[in-house]
């Protein structure tokens, strides 16, 4: 399994009304359509959607697609992003219609609080309590005013709470910054977000023709989805193995929306994303007794506990890295196994995967490490493609991010 191609980079702009700051290239995407000779009578899938960059470029090339994703908040982003705008006026008509009522009772004085849980759920300084107010007030009037694309307008407060309003900085590691300088004036800045989103629609409105479907559930077990539809390739990137809490990257939206009121409900969402850092390891967990049959997989577990033990480090956080790593590997694993029952004889695989060095700068080939358990399970691996190079913040190194390319042969 050699590293046979570089896919280079293009500058090429796609419309996005709200894109993850993790999120891949469409280039990427459209390498692989290419690549795997995908034409409108073939379906793709991405059973790790996010917020639906697959899918969005699947629509612009007439390609039918289906994405799963189990974070709330990016199931709903990718969801909105894949629907229409079925009367144009009435879209712009209630926009303007909220933004004037929301304004109207923000400067009357009117303060709305989230719920003590709630603001529990935050990252603490992420965003200013007057500005959270204004959002607030604006969520609850888009809410009352029951247009049929209040979705639409609660994905645009989403990505102005987050870029425009919040303290938050994602380099990649989420972290907050002081005096950040912002627009407060919510109606304002959400109107134009909504402009953007319309003019975003009008310029691709003739892709939506094209079927998209997402589903909101855990890509380790597809058959409980109940897909009908046979799937022909998939072009994906999930999560990679490393301390990075993906639920914390959209935690301040998905609170301000109200997808989650309590950690109880945090903790049930992240239940179902597949297990890639310790703030999602929970007693019970089982997946890697799927891996334990593999000696690469378990040397370097035991690598990392031993140097672990070696090094005296005893915190709750880092006497779990073992077992993240062998629960990452293991829900891989699950997913592949669980992945077959819905492809066709002869589908094409991508996976965009990142080597890692999160777990004391032992090196995790995570796209070769995939690759022997897909073999195993029934596919072909194909080749590893190098997407690109990244500096690993964590271990100082620069790291390889491959694309395992596999075949299923049914």
């Amino acid at each position: 399994m050699n590293n046979s191609n570089r896919i280079e980079s293009d500058d090429e702009a796609i419309h996005s009304w709200y894109r993850f700051v993790l999120s891949y290239p469409p280039h990427l995407v459209r390498h692989y359509i290419n690549d795997f000779g995908i034409d409108n009578t073939k379906c793709v899938l991405d059973p790790f959607c996010g917020t639906g960059t697959t899918n969005v470029e699947c629509m612009k090339n007439g390609i039918p697609s289906i994405g799963i994703e189990a974070n709330i908040m990016t199931y709903f982003a990718s969801s909105v992003k894949t629907s229409s705008i079925d009367n144009y006026p009435q879209f712009l008509k209630d926009a303007r219609s909220i933004a004037e009522k929301a304004s109207a009772r923000i400067h009357s004085g009117e303060i709305k609080n989230l719920d003590d849980d709630e603001y529990k759920l935050l990252i603490r300084g992420s965003i200013d309590n007057n500005i959270l107010s204004d959002l607030l007030i604006l969520k609850n009037t888009i809410d009352q005013s029951s247009s049929r694309y209040c979705n639409h307008y609660n994905l645009a407060l989403a990505k102005c709470a987050v870029n425009t309003f919040s303290n938050l900085k994602f380099s990649p590691e989420i972290s907050v910054v002081k005096n950040k300088p912002k627009n407060a004036n919510v109606t304002e800045v959400w109107l134009d977000e909504v402009l953007t989103i319309a003019k975003d629609w009008q310029s691709f409105r003739s892709f939506f023709d094209t079927p998209c479907t997402i589903y909101k559930g855990d890509a380790r077990d597809i058959e409980s989805i109940n897909i009908t539809q046979k799937i022909d390739a998939v072009i994906t990137s999930p999560p990679y193995p490393n301390e990075k809490d993906y639920s914390r990257t959209t935690r301040l939206e998905t609170v301000i929306l109200g997808f989650v009121h309590n950690k109880q409900e945090m903790r049930s969402i992240k239940q179902q994303l597949l297990r890639s850092n310790t703030k999602n390891i929970y007693k019970g967990d089982s997946d890697s007794d799927y891996v334990l049959k593999y000696p690469e997989i378990v040397e370097i577990s035991q690598k990392i506990e031993a140097h672990r033990i070696e090094l005296n480090r005893d915190s709750g956080f880092e006497r779990l890295y073992s077992k993240v790593f062998l629960n990452y590997f293991g829900g891989m694993a699950r997913h592949l196994i669980s992945l077959k029952s819905i492809l066709n004889p002869g589908a094409k695989l991508a996976y965009v995967v990142g080597d890692q060095g999160s777990y004391y700068k032992i090196p995790i080939r995570t796209a070769e490490l995939l690759g022997i358990i897909a073999e195993d399970v029934g596919y072909r691996v194909e080749r590893i493609d190098t997407f690109r190079t990244r500096f690993a913040t964590g271990s100082g190194e620069y790291l390889n991010e491959n694309v395992l390319v596999l075949t299923y042969e049914g």
